[in-house]
Parts: structure tokens; C-alpha cells; sequence
């Protein structure tokens, strides 16, 4: 029976450009070209996708390369959790975990977080507004925890053109910036102990030029020296990170909170005083109406004609119900999430004032200072924001009674009688009321195009930059009399600074801004302390490769946890053979590894499975992956290609290859010249596999993505369209399992129906006619999603 068990096989309506599996699920993400990406467990193949991810565990990356954009989500559940904007289109990512253990970060992994015993749960948002993301509607607001994972340290690395390399704590937030990387980012590989970083760029001097690959090892011992308060900070930095983005999402709320409506009466004033003939003032026809109980004519007309009693019923109804909605989520949810960000911003203060652990990592007391300062003001805005309301509810609610029982009266209408009762109190609360909010304004009317601001809540709530259109009155305040008069109070850095002219969203900008500045600082000087160790060029690409995506062209970085090695895997056509070369570099920049560069060719191992005639044959490398740290999984052709010439998947020993019988000469490289002008000084080891292949019959295989921890691997045509799933670690038994699952979509759009035959999306996809008749012609059924 021949290996590697087939599970799985589909033909699909668009070309992949990349496929990567999950290192703890049988989950396995494609990308295509039509801007999809989908997940799919490895018996049910029917996958759809987009740009590029890579999983850390339940979470998958994705990256955007037309806004720029990096996404975050879940792949249990089609919800985005968190997403980031970057200065480049990204061309690599590269998920890893830290492996390395310590006493101290043993006793920090096993400690329980004391914000949790500290701080209240943050509550959940309010599942009826559209923009609120679903992680935080859960009925368990900690569900954001996802995005942390494991107490123990993971980073998302993220590669682009022009050298671009950043780093981001638990995928969410920057914690390096690398610069000085020339080229494009085509592979990255940070080491599970932090002490380098592999990266693979194509160099292009000018748009006619051959472009030229380039292995660059880093060395980042300062996040390995320094690992566990690389950790604390993520940490901190990560929890930062989410309490901004739930206060945003809880300002967004309170913006939907609040309807336009509620401007129905500045509007309608508005035009009342454009249409009105009579010189005396719409403060002064209130009044009379308030003191008197008789309205001009004019006043009627507006009131009764375009307010109505209905509407303004619906009015009255409208600002209590907004009202409430924005006081409750201030309460509850902004000023929770601004006092928990005000805890975490002070702790990371202590941090920074430990300059014996956190000042080589750019910690800076000052500027978190700055930080916790500028969250005060946002809490002081916020507390601002809520007496307005307080006293914008009580307000509009005497206005309301006196003026729906005054249109009443107008109307003839039965008044009822416990709405009849005004005392002299209402009487004089409500005339306040006219003479503070029903001034007309000129300088207004030129500002905004309205004399009247009666609704002064959403003034709060405008993502705009202007002043406040009616601050509020400070004027006869004694404690702002007494700050005031106060030489030594006026500047102290004890007390928060109040903007009584901003809104609640300028000063939340204001508090973005400040932090983000203040948390920028880490990952600039964690970038700088980042050293070239080797800088070795490759090899020249062949302009015949330009149609290949992207992401599936080798080299392939692989970092060994268990011996700290660096491998990089790539091919180089000798004599018409593709070889695979595999370099070795310690990740520990100032110690070397024996064999350090290594050619791998392989001979007759097929013995009559493909061609009885042929007795020495050799095969060239199409795709080469590490399947774990022993193991290589390769895609193999003949040399000489041929009709019926099947392609071969097979797993690589690293034991063939390195072997305590062969002394050879240890390759020297000249920096001077390019790898593959010297090609012909580096030993070459020929092996001979007597199991552990089979052939891909019917498939002109070409790519591979395997994942030895779930022993699971899929193989992808030539035409992109074509993919096998394969259980590596068992037999075939000729019955290939077609079980069929539901999918999960983790991207918006619906998936076009597979209802066409294999040779007809080969033929779309533009594939040579030879390798038609090879596929399956099967009909497709839908793809629901």
C-alpha cells in the first residue's frame, strides 16, 4: 500500500496563492485571487480565499494589501477581533511562540494577573449597534483574551517592500521596528528564543533587471536578554491595545445612540425666524406664550403645522430614550474602560521607573506620564459630558410638558389634569430654560447654518475638530474661581487639564495620539538595537517565474526549537536538475554550525513504479517544506519531462542528509560572488529513498504546505485550481474519504457556485492542454458558506 493516506480533494473556481495550516487544528486557510480566503477542516475541501495569514492558534492574520490594513480573526466564528493599519503592503507574515524558559518567567506565567482581582469585568457592549465588534457583545466580555492567548510571549512578524519589518506583541501591538533591510520581504522566520531573525528579500536594482534573492540573519538578543520584561511589556502594551479600541467602540455606540432627530427643533426654529414677518424675537414669543397662554399667529402655525402635538410627543420620546442610552454607556462602559486604562498606564509607569529592567527596552516615564494625564482629561470630559445630559434630561422634560399641554390648549384638546397642575417653580425653571437656549445667534447661523443649539449632547459626540458650539457655563464655579486665583495650583502636574471648549471625541483623539506616541518609543528603540550578523546573496530569479505567486516561491525559513538552528531551504538549477540547498545558521549569531551549506539531489528510488526502462533517473525539486525538525516534504519531478511522467511527494530525512560518514570539505563562501556562481565548491549529498513517497497520479502537482504536528499535508497543481489533502503518517488503503463539512467564512462576500468541470477551469485558468485530460472531471455541487 503506498504512504501518505488521501483524505481530501477538490477542484476550486479560482487559483490559490497561498495556503497555510493551523499548528494545533486540522484547519487549513487558502487565499485565492479573487480577494477570498477560506478554512476548511482537512476531510471537507471546498475552500475560498484572500492575501495572505498565517495562525498562531484560534486566531488567524490577514493582511489588506489595498488599504493596508492587517485583520485579526477568529477562525472558529466569521467576527474580526482587532485590525491595524501599516506604512506598507505586506508580502510576508510570520506567527511565532517563545519556547524559551526561565524561573522568572515560570513564576510570571503561573502568577495571576492582578488587574483581574483589581478591576471589575469590563461589560459587554450592546449587541443592537452595527458597529460594535462581536468580541466584545459577548455575554463574557473577556473573550478578548483570545487575542492574548497563552500567558507565554507570541509575535506576529511582518515583512514588506523597501525593507519594511515590524513586530507585534500577540499580534497586536508594535513592539520592533525594523530598518535597514534592503529589498522586498519574500520569507521570515523570528527563532523561538529571540536572538535572530532570518529574512529573504528580493533585491531589484531597476524594473529590467533580473531580481536577486538575499538571506540577511538579525540579531535581536535584546529581546532574548531581556525576555522576560519583553513579556511584562507586551503584556501591558497588549491590554493598552484592547481598552482603546473598546472605548472607541463605545463612543461609536453612543454616536448611534444619538439620532438626528434630535436637531428636529433647532431646524425648525431655524426657519422660523427666516419666515417670521414680526420683529419680536422667538425667545419673546415663547415667553408670551409661557406668561400669557396666547401665541402669534406665526407661532401657532409653527407649532401646530410642522412640530404638531404628534411629533413632538415622538421628539420628547426620542431624547429621553437617546439620552438614557448615552448616560448608561458612559457609566457603565466608557468610564470603566477609561479607568482600567488608567490602571494599566500607571503600572507601566512603575515599569518604566525600574530603568535597571525596562530603560534598554525605551520604556520612558515622562511620556507615560503624559499618557495617564491626557485619560484624566478624557475623564473629566466624560463626567463633563454627563451632567449635560443630566441637565439637558430635566430640562427638556419641563419643556416638554408646559409646551405639549400649550398645544393642547391650541387645539382645544382635553387636558388631563395631573398635566395641567404648574406651579410657580416650573414656571420660572422653564424660562430659564428659554432664556439660556432660545437666544437667536448670528455668528452661529454662520458657523453651523442654524441661530438656535436647544440639543447640546451631540455636540459631544462629532468627530470634528471645531470648538464646542455651547460650552458649558463655568462662570460663578468656585472651584474654577479658586484654580484660577491659585499660582501654584494653576500649573501643577497633580491636576488633569480640563478643555471645556472640546468635544468628547477631540479629546479622545488627544488621548490616542499621546499614548500611541508614548508606546512608539519601545518598539524605535528595540528596531535600532537590531545588527546585521550575515548578509549572503543567493541566487538570480528567472523571469519564468514572474507568473508564480508570490508567497509559494521558495526559499523556505524554518527555525529548529529543540537545537536553536536556522534552516533555509531553496533550489538552484544545475545541469537541468533543480537541486535543493539547505543552509544552516545558529541562531545565536556568534556561534556556527557544521555543514552549514549542504546540496541535496536525489536518484533512482522509484524502481519500476513510473518507468520500467529508465534505470538511473534524477528528479528536480519543485517545492520543499519543513515538515518538522527531522523531516523535509519535497515535491519531485523528472528531469526529463515527458508525457505520463507522474510527480512525486516524498519525505526527506534530515538523517540521509547529514550522515557522521561523510567528512566532506566544508564549504567556504566568498562574499564576493553570488551562491549560485559557486554552487559547484558545495558538497552535494545524493540520497535514495526506498519508502516514504508516492505518486501523484493524475495531478500535475507543484506546491506543498505541510504541518507535522497535526501530520497533515496539501499539495496544489500547477494551475493553482487542483488540491490534495494527504494524512502523512498512515497508509493508504484505496478508499479515499469524502466526507463533506460545513465550511467556515471568515471573509465578507458570498463564494461562487463549483459547478463546472475540472477541464473547464483549467481551461479559464489559462494551464497548458497536456495537463487536462490529467484532472479530475468531476461536477462540483455549491459552496455554501
Amino acid at each position: 500500500m503506498p504512504p501518505f493516506r488521501q483524505v481530501g480533494e477538490k477542484q476550486l473556481p479560482q487559483e490559490v496563492l497561498f495556503m497555510a495550516w493551523s499548528p494545533k487544528r486540522d484547519l487549513i486557510a487558502l487565499a485565492n485571487r479573487a480577494g477570498e480566503f477560506g478554512i476548511k477542516q482537512i476531510r471537507s475541501f471546498a475552500c475560498w480565499l484572500l492575501i495572505y495569514y498565517t495562525f498562531p492558534s484560534l486566531v488567524l492574520a490577514f493582511g489588506l494589501n489595498d488599504t493596508k490594513r492587517i485583520i485579526l480573526c477568529d477562525v472558529e466564528k466569521p467576527e474580526s477581533l482587532h485590525s491595524f493599519s501599516v506604512d506598507s503592503s505586506i508580502t510576508y507574515m510570520h506567527w511565532m511562540e517563545v519556547t524559551e524558559e526561565s524561573s522568572v518567567l515560570t513564576s510570571f506565567y503561573n502568577a495571576e494577573d492582578e488587574s483581574n482581582l483589581l478591576l471589575p469585568k469590563l461589560p459587554a457592549l450592546p449587541k443592537n449597534y452595527s458597529t460594535t465588534a462581536k468580541i466584545f457583545s459577548e455575554e463574557k466580555s473577556d473573550e478578548i483574551m483570545k487575542l492574548l492567548g497563552d500567558v507565554r510571549l507570541n509575535a506576529l512578524v511582518l515583512g514588506g517592500s523597501s525593507g519594511f519589518i515590524e513586530v507585534y506583541a500577540y499580534g497586536m501591538f508594535k513592539i520592533a521596528l525594523v530598518t535597514g533591510v534592503p529589498g522586498s520581504c519574500r520569507g521570515l522566520c523570528l527563532s523561538s528564543d529571540l536572538k535572530s531573525l532570518s529574512v529573504i528579500t528580493e533585491i531589484q536594482d531597476s524594473p529590467d533587471s533580473e531580481a536577486e534573492m538575499t538571506y540577511f540573519q538579525l540579531d535581536t538578543s535584546l529581546l532574548s536578554s531581556y525576555l522576560p520584561e519583553v513579556t511584562r511589556m507586551a503584556r501591558k502594551f497588549t491590554h493598552i491595545s484592547t481598552l482603546l479600541q473598546y472605548i472607541k467602540l463605545s463612543l461609536t455606540c453612543m454616536c448611534e445612540a444619538w439620532e438626528e432627530i434630535l436637531m428636529q427643533m433647532d431646524s425648525r426654529l431655524t426657519k422660523f425666524v427666516q419666515e417670521k414677518n414680526t420683529t419680536t424675537s422667538v425667545q419673546d414669543e415663547f415667553m408670551q406664550l409661557l406668561l400669557w397662554g396666547k401665541a402669534s399667529l406665526e407661532l401657532q402655525a409653527l407649532l401646530m403645522n410642522q412640530l404638531t402635538v404628534k411629533g413632538l410627543k415622538k421628539l420628547g420620546q426620542s431624547i429621553e430614550s437617546s439620552y438614557s442610552s448615552i448616560q448608561k454607556l458612559v457609566i457603565s462602559h466608557l468610564q470603566s474602560g477609561s479607568e482600567a486604562l488608567l490602571y494599566h498606564l500607571s503600572e507601566l509607569k512603575g515599569m518604566a521607573l525600574w530603568k535597571q529592567k525596562y530603560e534598554s527596552l525605551g520604556l520612558d516615564a515622562s511620556g507615560i506620564e503624559d499618557a495617564i494625564t491626557a485619560v484624566g482629561s478624557f475623564i473629566l470630559k466624560a463626567n463633563e459630558l454627563l451632567q449635560v445630559i443630566d441637565s439637558s434630561m430635566k430640562n427638556f422634560k419641563a419643556f416638554f410638558r408646559w409646551l405639549y399641554v400649550a398645544m393642547l390648549r391650541m387645539s382645544e384638546d382635553h387636558v388631563l389634569p395631573e398635566l395641567n397642575k404648574m406651579t410657580q417653580k416650573d414656571i420660572t425653571f422653564v424660562a430659564d430654560f428659554l432664556t439660556e437656549h432660545f437666544n437667536e445667534a448670528p455668528e452661529l447661523y454662520n458657523r453651523k447654518g442654524k441661530y438656535f443649539n436647544v440639543e447640546r449632547v451631540g455636540q459631544y459626540l462629532k468627530d470634528e475638530d471645531d470648538d464646542l458650539v455651547s460650552p458649558p457655563n463655568t462662570e460663578g464655579n468656585q472651584w474654577f474661581n479658586f484654580l484660577k486665583n491659585s499660582t501654584h495650583l494653576k500649573e501643577s502636574p497633580l491636576l488633569f487639564p480640563y478643555y471645556p471648549e472640546k468635544s468628547l471625541h477631540f479629546v479622545k483623539k488627544q488621548m490616542e495620539e499621546i499614548i500611541d506616541q508614548c508606546l512608539q518609543k519601545p518598539a524605535d528603540v528595540i528596531g535600532k538595537s537590531v545588527n546585521q550578523a550575515v548578509c549572503m546573496s543567493l541566487y538570480k530569479t528567472s523571469q519564468s517565474e514572474d507568473s508564480m505567486p508570490q508567497l509559494f516561491k521558495l526559499p523556505f525559513l524554518w527555525n529548529d526549537k529543540t537545537s536553536n538552528i536556522h534552516y533555509v531551504l531553496f533550489t538552484m538549477l544545475e545541469s537541468s536538475v533543480s537541486k535543493i540547498y539547505i543552509l544552516r545558521r545558529h541562531t545565536d549569531t556568534s556561534r556556527s554550525v557544521n555543514n552549514g551549506l549542504i546540496a541535496v539531489e536525489f536518484g533512482s528510488f522509484l524502481n519500476s513504479s513510473i518507468n520500467d526502462s529508465s534505470d538511473s533517473r534524477c528528479y528536480s525539486c519543485l517545492d520543499a517544506h519543513f515538515y518538522d525538525d527531522e523531516t523535509i516534504t519535497v515535491v519531485l519531478k523528472e528531469s526529463v519531462e515527458q508525457e505520463g511522467k507522474e510527480r512525486i511527494l516524498a519525505q526527506l530525512p534530515l538523517s540521509s542528509v547529514y550522515t557522521d560518514e561523510d567528512q566532506e570539505k566544508e564549504f567556504i563562501w566568498d562574499p564576493a560572488k553570488r551562491l549560485d556562481e559557486q554552487s559547484g565548491e558545495i558538497s552535494t549529498r545524493t540520497v535514495f529513498l526506498e519508502n516514504q513517497w508516492r505518486v501523484l497520479e493524475n495531478m500535475k502537482a507543484q506546491y506543498v504546505a505541510v504541518n507535522g504536528i497535526r501530520k497533515v499535508s496539501c499539495v496544489l497543481s500547477s494551475n493553482l485550481r487542483h488540491v490534495r489533502v494527504f494524512e502523512m503518517d498512515v497508509e493508504d488503503d484505496g478508499e479515499a474519504e469524502e466526507e463533506e463539512e460545513e465550511e467556515t467564512p471568515v471573509a465578507a462576500g458570498e463564494p461562487e457556485e463549483l459547478n463546472q468541470s475540472a477541464g473547464s477551469q483549467d481551461n479559464e485558468s489559462g494551464a497548458p492542454a497536456e495537463e487536462l485530460p490529467g484532472e479530475t472531471e468531476e461536477q462540483e455541487s455549491s459552496l455554501d458558506p
